[in-house]
C-alpha cells in the first residue's frame, strides 16, 4: 500500500508546484518614446499629489512607510537613455523606484525625476502575482517619421515643397536626403537592439528570472508626438488650410505595431498608444487635430482589442498651465526690456541692468499672486510641453497606461 500511494503523494506535492511555477512566468513590459516618456517630473513635486483628495491615495502609494519614494517588490527596471549618438547611451538598471525619469548627461545615475514608468510598475506590482521587467528606451527630440520610423515604413521621403525649400535656402539637395536617410530609423534600431540584448539575460536585471520558465512580452506603451506635432514639413497643411495633415503619423504607426511585434517574435503583444495631452481639454484645433491621427490606429480591425489609445489631456494640469502662462509673460517682459523694445519701459535705453531688475520685479508681483508662486513651485518643476513638470500628471499617465494593458491582457 505504501509503495502505491507514494508516487501518487509525490505526484500531489508536484502539480501544485509546478503550476505556480508556471504562474511566475516573467511579465515583460517595453516603455517607448521621446522625452515625456523620459519624464521630466521632479520628485520635489509630489506633495502637491497629496493636496487632492482624488489623488492622494495615489501618492500613498507612491511613497513608502518611511515616506521616501516607494521601492517596488517585484518589479525591476532596464532604462536606456542618452544623447543622439549611440555610443552616448547608457543604462540605468534596478528595482523600480523614482529617479528613473530623465536623466541629462549621465544616463546611468539617478535624475531626481519620473516618467509615466514610475506608476505604471507600481500598478503592475499590486496587480500582478509575476515577477515584472519594465524596458524602457527614450530620448528627448525624437519623431516618428525619422528616428523612430520603423524598418515597413520605407525610406524617408523628402516632398516636393520641401525640396523647393531647400533650393531656396541653398541646401545641397542630395547631401540633405543622405543625412535623412543616416538619420531614419536609428532610434528604432536602438530601441530593438536594447529590449533583446535585456531579453538575452533578463536574469542579469531581474533576479527573480526563472529561465526554466521563461518570460512574455506583455505589453509595449508608446508616449511620444511633440517633435511631428510641430514638423511642417512633414506633415503639410490639410485641405481646409488650418490644420496640418497628420495621416501619415497614423499610418507610420500602424507599421511601428506591426514592426516591433514582429521584431520581438510578440504577434499579440497589447500596445498602448499614450495620446498626447499638452494644452489640455482647451487645446486648439491643430493639437486635437494631432491626437486623432495618433489615436487612429486603435479603432483599424487589425488592431482591434490588441491596441488601445489612452488620452493624457484629462491629466494635463490646468491650474498650474495659468500659472505656466503668467510666467512665459514675465519672461517676454525681461526680453523687452533687454532689447529696448518700443512697447517697453526701458524703450529709450535709460534703465541700467539693476533697475531693469526692479521693474521686473514688480512686474512679476502684479502679475503672478504669492499663492500662484507657492502653487508653482509645489506642483510644477519644468515648462509646458513637459506637461509642467508635475508629477500628479505623470503618476495619472502612468497608472491609465497600466489600467489599458491590463484590461487588454484579461480580455484575451
Amino acid at each position: 500500500m505504501k509503495k502505491i500511494l507514494l508516487p501518487v503523494l509525490f505526484a500531489s506535492i508536484l502539480l501544485p508546484l509546478n503550476a505556480s511555477a508556471q504562474s511566475k512566468k516573467l511579465k515583460v513590459f517595453i516603455l517607448a518614446g521621446q522625452s515625456n516618456m523620459e519624464g521630466h517630473a521632479r520628485i520635489e513635486t509630489f506633495d502637491y499629489i497629496g493636496d487632492d483628495p482624488a489623488t492622494a491615495p495615489l501618492l500613498k502609494q507612491m511613497r513608502g512607510a518611511d515616506g521616501k519614494p516607494a521601492i517596488a517588490d517585484h518589479t525591476w527596471i532596464s532604462y536606456l537613455t542618452g544623447h543622439y549618438e549611440g555610443n552616448a547611451n547608457g543604462e540605468g538598471t534596478g528595482k523600480l523606484t523614482a529617479g528613473y525619469g530623465a536623466r541629462g548627461s549621465k544616463p546611468t545615475e539617478d535624475g531626481g525625476k519620473i516618467g509615466p514608468e514610475f506608476t505604471f510598475g507600481l500598478t503592475m506590482d499590486a496587480k500582478l502575482k509575476e515577477p515584472v521587467l519594465l524596458i524602457k528606451t527614450a530620448w528627448g527630440g525624437r519623431s516618428l517619421n525619422t528616428e523612430f520610423r520603423p524598418p515597413s515604413a520605407g525610406p524617408y521621403e523628402f516632398s516636393e515643397a520641401q525640396i523647393a525649400q531647400m533650393q531656396k535656402q541653398g541646401k545641397d539637395v542630395d547631401a540633405e536626403k543622405a543625412k535623412k536617410a543616416q538619420e531614419a530609423g536609428r532610434f528604432y534600431k536602438f530601441m530593438i537592439d536594447h529590449v533583446k540584448s535585456v531579453l538575452a539575460d533578463p536574469k542579469r536585471v531581474c533576479p527573480a528570472y526563472d529561465p526554466v520558465v521563461g518570460y512574455e512580452i506583455a505589453g509595449f506603451i508608446w508616449f511620444q508626438g511633440f517633435n511631428d506635432l510641430v514638423d511642417g514639413g512633414t506633415y503639410p497643411n490639410g485641405p481646409d488650410g488650418k490644420t496640418r495633415d497628420y495621416s501619415k503619423y497614423s499610418e507610420l504607426l500602424a507599421h511601428l505595431i506591426r514592426d516591433v511585434r514582429k521584431d520581438l517574435s510578440a504577434p499579440k503583444m497589447p500596445f498602448v498608444i499614450g495620446v498626447l495631452g499638452i494644452d489640455g481639454l482647451q487645446a486648439k484645433e491643430g493639437i486635437v487635430s494631432f491626437r486623432k491621427a495618433m489615436a487612429a490606429p486603435a479603432s483599424m480591425p487589425e488592431f482591434q482589442g490588441n491596441v488601445a489609445a489612452v488620452e493624457t489631456a484629462p491629466f494635463w494640469a490646468e491650474e498650474l498651465a495659468v500659472i505656466d502662462a503668467k510666467n512665459a509673460k514675465v519672461k517676454q517682459m525681461g526680453y523687452l526690456l533687454r532689447v529696448k523694445d518700443k512697447n517697453a519701459a526701458n524703450k529709450d535705453g535709460t534703465m541700467d541692468e539693476a533697475q531693469q531688475k526692479e521693474y521686473l520685479k514688480k512686474f512679476q508681483a502684479e502679475t503672478i499672486s504669492p499663492e500662484e508662486a507657492a502653487m508653482w513651485t509645489r506642483g510644477a518643476s519644468n515648462a509646458g510641453y513637459h506637461y509642467m513638470g508635475c508629477a500628479k500628471t505623470f503618476a495619472l499617465m502612468g497608472k491609465a497606461f497600466a489600467d489599458a494593458n491590463l484590461k487588454m491582457l484579461e480580455a484575451r
